[in-house]
C-alpha cells in the first residue's frame, strides 16, 4: 500500500510538473503575440486618432497575466490553499450524488448491461 501511495503522488508530482512546464511554454508564444499585438494596436491608435482600437489589449492582458501567475507566479499556491479550505470546511460540496459506489451497485450494473448473465 505505502509503494502504491508513493507511485500515485510520484504520479500527481509529475503531471503537476508537465502543467507548469506547457504553462510557461505557452506563456513564451502568447507573450509574444501579445506584445507584438500590444505594439500593433497602439501604432494603429495613434496613426488612427482612436483610442478604442486599444480595448482588445484588456481581455489579453487579463490571460496574460493569468499565464504568467500560472507559470511563475503563487496561482497553483492559491488553488492548494483553496481545495484545503473546501476539503476542511465544505467537505459536503465533495460527497457523490446517491453517496459512493459500492460492490452491490457495481455488481447491479454489470448485470443489467450484460447479455449473457441470467438473472435467477
Amino acid at each position: 500500500l505505502e509503494r502504491q501511495l508513493l507511485m500515485q503522488n510520484q504520479m500527481r508530482e509529475r503531471q503537476t510538473a508537465m502543467q507548469i512546464a506547457w504553462t510557461r511554454e505557452f506563456l513564451k508564444y502568447f507573450g509574444t503575440f501579445f506584445g507584438l499585438a500590444a505594439l500593433g494596436l497602439t501604432a494603429g491608435a495613434i496613426k488612427k486618432k482612436k483610442p478604442q482600437v486599444l480595448l482588445p489589449i484588456v481581455p489579453l492582458s487579463f490571460i496574460f497575466a493569468y499565464q504568467y501567475d500560472m507559470g511563475y507566479g503563487t496561482l497553483l499556491q492559491r488553488i492548494k490553499g483553496e481545495a484545503e479550505n473546501i476539503l476542511d470546511t465544505q467537505s459536503t460540496l465533495l460527497e457523490l450524488p446517491k453517496g459512493p459506489l459500492t460492490y452491490e451497485d457495481l455488481e447491479k450494473i454489470r448485470r443489467s448491461q450484460s447479455k449473457f448473465f441470467v438473472e435467477k
